[in-house]
């Protein structure tokens, strides 16, 4: 467990534009089970690739984007482990890992973008990536 002194910029980092952290299991469940429309799911961490390039690429699309996803949670790895195991069942079959970032449909997942996808790339090409999606996935016609 980290101390909660050193996670807490990095949890503000999401917050701080948006994003309701999801802090247990109950939670994760009640949010996924009445869930409507899009929402962008940020597995956060405290790695180098979340944030050098997860962070900044998830808020540098949202700031792009004409198309978002209407719904905005975080649940952080190693340190609300309830609520990132929980959450990681509704991303299966796609093995543990995190950062993460997905996108779900209601509570179905449509586009889920695992730690290999993140690391090795930097923030700008994580945005474009995520810009793409919004649009097939958060659009009127998706």
């Amino acid at each position: 467990m980290y101390p909660p002194q050193l996670v807490a910029p990095m949890k503000a980092d999401l917050t701080t534009v948006g994003f309701q952290e999801l802090l247990s299991a109950e939670d994760v469940d009640n949010y996924m089970q009445t869930a409507k429309g899009t929402t962008l799911v940020m597995i956060n961490s405290v790695c180098g690739c979340a944030a050098g390039a997860a962070r900044p690429g998830v808020k540098a699309a949202l700031q792009r984007s004409e198309v978002k996803p209407d719904n905005l949670v975080t649940v952080f790895a190693g340190v609300d482990r309830e609520a990132t195991e929980k959450m990681r069942e509704y991303t299966l079959p796609y093995p543990p890992s995190s950062p993460a970032i997905a996108i779900f449909k209601d509570d179905e997942l449509v586009h889920f973008i695992e730690r290999h996808h993140i690391e090795g790339r930097s923030a700008e090409m994580i945005a474009q990536h995520l810009q793409m999606a919004f649009e097939e996935f958060c659009g009127e016609n998706a």
